[in-house]
């Protein structure tokens, strides 16, 4: 039985074959996988954006399960710089909203009590926060801050230090980051404090602490304003 184990394990793996031959769909799939349900919420009336939202998560987290043995680089890791990042970045993005215009309206599943009854309501704001502080930093630190970085300026990226301060790759990074969002100031922001905790630390981990506490700020303060537009 212990030898059977690891082999299951391996079946489950379904996309293995493709992420094992390229460091680069390893690191892009996912993103992309994810970027393209999330522009699936709402297609279908109002319930299916949380719908969508709820699946995306699910896809998500096996995304992650299966890109994890590709990615040495995706490793949480906690430091006083992304704490302090984290919340800077809460506070960046929350308090420079009303002072900046929004170039386009992002997908929002909006306020699920308008939608749904009051129990099923929390359900979908449960997942939201879970999804936003787990799922969603591991996917775009990958995206953006190990791969686009580095290949923007080397197409053998893996070759290219996690810790090079490379000038173009970073505006260029910041700047994609941000206008992936609707808040998009905030975000170039954002995608440059956390790029420069990729720098400080060669290592992905912190970033990706830093996003889940930005994000996780996030939620709980959309649920207590009601600031349903952030997500």
């Amino acid at each position: 039985m212990a030898d059977e184990r690891p082999r299951q394990i391996r079946s489950m793996r379904v996309l293995e074959k493709y992420f094992s031959k390229s460091p680069a769909v390893a690191r892009v799939a996912p993103f992309l996988i994810f970027v393209l349900l999330t522009a699936c919420q709402g297609i279908f009336g109002a319930a299916s954006a949380y719908w969508f939202y709820f699946a995306k998560i699910i896809v998500g987290a096996w995304l992650i399960l299966e890109m994890r043995p590709f990615v040495s680089e995706m490793r949480w890791t906690i430091s006083w710089e992304a704490i302090v990042v984290g919340i800077l970045i809460f506070i960046a993005w929350v308090g420079l909203d009303n002072f900046y215009p929004k170039f386009f309206h992002a997908v929002a599943t909006g306020n699920p009590f308008d939608v749904f009854g009051n129990n099923l309501a929390w359900f979908f704001i449960a997942v939201h926060i879970l999804g936003m502080t787990f799922i969603v930093p591991p996917l775009e630190e990958v995206f953006y801050r190990s791969f686009l970085y580095r290949i923007i300026i080397n197409e053998n990226f893996l070759s290219v230090p996690l810790n090079k301060f490379l000038p173009t790759p970073f505006f260029a990074t910041a700047i994609a980051f941000g206008i992936a969002h609707n808040e998009w100031l905030a975000g170039i922001l954002c995608g440059a404090a956390f790029q420069w905790l990729v720098l400080r630390k060669n290592r992905l981990g912190d970033a990706m602490t830093a996003h889940a506490i930005t994000n996780f700020l996030l939620g709980l303060w959309i649920v207590w304003k009601h600031d349903w537009h952030f997500w």
